[in-house]
């Protein structure tokens, strides 16, 4: 396992491909992220450029019962369909615009959007150009991801 998530993590080569592009978007926004190993997923599919995202946590404290993390697509990539049993995330756009599927809505968020996103909401978002969130949430455990693409993960679940 490359990471956290080495089942559904591209292989290190792409994986430091997609943080330096990554790190570029940020530079010319100005924006620094925490100094912290992140995240990078292709869902197990190998097609990060089409889906797939980089996140920064900031912190994952499942004791406290809270979890705060940066989302960065690139333009085009998507974070694939899948919902939470348990759960309950807020989503702030802090910097460009994507397309968020929430239940049976689409909608576009641009800077200084929030959505909320109850635990059983099938949800996906797309970068619409380069795009970072703000995800705050109950803490992130393995097994309460729930794909509809069932090649992902065990069957659908990380």
């Amino acid at each position: 396992m490359s990471g956290r998530y080495g089942d559904v993590e591209p292989p290190e080569a792409e994986r430091e491909r997609a943080i330096a592009a990554c790190e570029a978007v940020w530079a010319d926004w100005g924006v620094r992220m925490p100094d912290v190993r992140p995240l990078v997923l292709d869902f197990g599919l190998g097609r990060f450029d089409e889906i797939g995202l980089i996140e920064y946590w900031v912190a994952n404290e499942v004791e406290q019962g809270y979890c705060a993390k940066f989302l960065f697509v690139f333009d085009g990539q998507t974070c694939p369909k899948h919902y939470h049993m348990r759960k309950h995330e807020t989503f702030f756009v802090v910097k460009g615009e994507v397309e968020m599927e929430c239940g049976p809505h689409v909608q576009v968020l641009g800077s200084g959007d929030t959505l909320v996103m109850p635990p059983g909401t099938p949800h996906r978002f797309s970068g619409r150009g380069p795009a970072l969130l703000l995800e705050a949430s109950q803490p992130s455990v393995r097994d309460d991801n729930i794909f509809e693409d069932k090649r992902i993960g065990r069957d659908g679940v990380i």
